[in-house]
């Protein structure tokens, strides 16, 4: 289990010195273990992996069994990290789509009255389950969808309603807390020293994937192995931190403010999601820090792929690529070759991927003058998934202190929601 990280600047290879920024590294590392810097109160995640309950795990476990026994689909009603890491979770390892898995649908993270109307009328003549995931049970999103869920469970089962939903929420507090006690729900803990971006190692995502089917103890298991790999402050030793020190080499010398994300599989494009909001949200701060955009190869080399290759030169790009794909499937022999393609019959599709992929970072880092930067994991995998998680998650951290913010708070995404309280009338705004 590895994970490599690459770094070509404009064809002249790596031309970042990690031995200047390695007493910095060193101090945030320090940092980041003894709780002493800025959001301090949020770096439950940090040794969470190696601190999680066996009994948690054998219940969820359990209850997940349930549910996949007696539903045909389990909606995950959630916003924000609450349903970006889950969601990842699920279609990086299960695909899409995924007929031999329970069905999951994701309500909870949008307003947009055709989005809720259309899975409720789809849920209408399904046996469904919830997964409800909200620290406060106020977000207005998740509990709005939330409120709508119930009144469906409750004409479709009446006084039992209550044992088609399960809870992860504050231990103690918050409204849905008191609904938990109200109505005994099954409920999970999201711990308070954990934000929502970091929750994925929690049971906000092992819930959901054991619903799923996914091997939650491997996942867990590849959470620990990153926690021990990722506490290195050598960072020769270390790809998270090389990854963080290369980010904020390109953004404080050569000015690039925008990191553009791209992987080579659709089943990934919700781990970008979620990588997109671990970063924007976590670094986004007191006017700094690199936009973090995504996209998906190849289909995006047909659109976005123009402005990387000749654009205006803002941006940089990671590239995450899987070598080994989960599945594969070949290139058939057409007898009259009318789409002129037989040279690639008997070709497995991750072998013409991967050209596509070789030649695209050659295009793009060498004729384009972008600067390129490679995560590669060797393939996909529960444990792997953990694994890849947890780099990202101490990357972050280690980014976001290197460019002096606090790592955990999300103090603008307040700012929206004053005023949509006011608006909306709510009292106190």
């Amino acid at each position: 289990m590895k994970i490599e990280v690459g770094f070509d600047y404009l064809g002249k290879g790596n031309l970042v010195n990690f031995e200047k920024y390695q007493k910095k590294v060193t101090e945030i590392n320090e940092t980041i273990k003894n709780r002493t810097g800025l959001g301090s109160d949020f770096l439950g995640w940090y040794d969470y992996p190696s601190r999680i309950d066996e009994k948690v795990i054998k219940s969820i476990e359990n209850k997940a069994k349930e549910f996949r026994e007696n539903y045909d689909v389990l909606v995950v009603c959630g916003i924000g990290g609450s349903y970006l890491g889950p969601r990842a979770a699920i279609e990086a390892l299960n695909g899409i789509p995924s007929s031999d898995k329970m069905e999951i649908i994701y309500l909870g993270n949008s307003l947009d009255s055709n989005y809720v109307d259309s899975c409720i009328n789809y849920l209408k003549n399904k046996k469904f389950c919830v997964c409800v995931i909200s620290k406060s049970g106020t977000t207005t999103e998740t509990a709005v969808s939330f409120r709508i869920l119930k009144n469906l469970l409750k004409q479709q089962m009446e006084n039992d309603f209550n044992k088609a939903i399960v809870a992860i929420t504050d231990e103690t507090n918050g409204s849905l807390r008191a609904e938990v006690k109200s109505e005994h729900y099954v409920a999970y803990d999201l711990p308070r020293d954990i934000g929502g971006r970091y929750s994925v190692m929690t049971a906000v995502g092992l819930f959901p994937m054991a619903v799923a089917g996914i091997n939650i103890r491997e996942y867990i298991d590849g959470l620990k192995q990153g926690q021990i790999d990722f506490d290195n402050d050598k960072i020769k030793e270390n790809s998270a931190y090389q990854y963080a020190v290369e980010r904020f080499y390109l953004y404080t010398k050569k000015n690039y403010p925008v990191e553009m994300l791209a992987m080579y599989e659709p089943r990934l494009t919700n781990l970008k999601e979620w990588r997109k909001q671990l970063f924007d949200e976590t670094e986004g701060k007191d006017g700094k820090a690199v936009l973090c955009a995504s996209c998906v190869f190849t289909t995006d080399l047909h659109s976005l792929g123009q402005f990387i290759q000749e654009g205006s030169k803002i941006l940089y790009e990671t590239i995450v690529y899987v070598s080994k794909p989960n599945k594969d499937i070949e290139v058939p022999l057409c007898d009259d070759d009318s789409d002129g393609i037989n040279y690639l019959a008997g070709k497995k599709l991750s072998f013409i991927n991967h050209k596509a992929y070789v030649g695209t970072l050659k295009a793009h880092s060498e004729s384009g003058n972008v600067p390129n930067i490679t995560i590669t994991l060797d393939e996909m995998n529960a444990k792997n998934l953990g694994y890849f998680f947890y780099f990202f998650m101490k990357a972050c951290a280690m980014s976001a202190y290197l460019n002096k913010v606090n790592p955990f708070n999300q103090p603008g995404v307040e700012v929206y929601k004053k005023n949509m309280f006011h608006l909306l009338g709510k009292k106190g705004y």
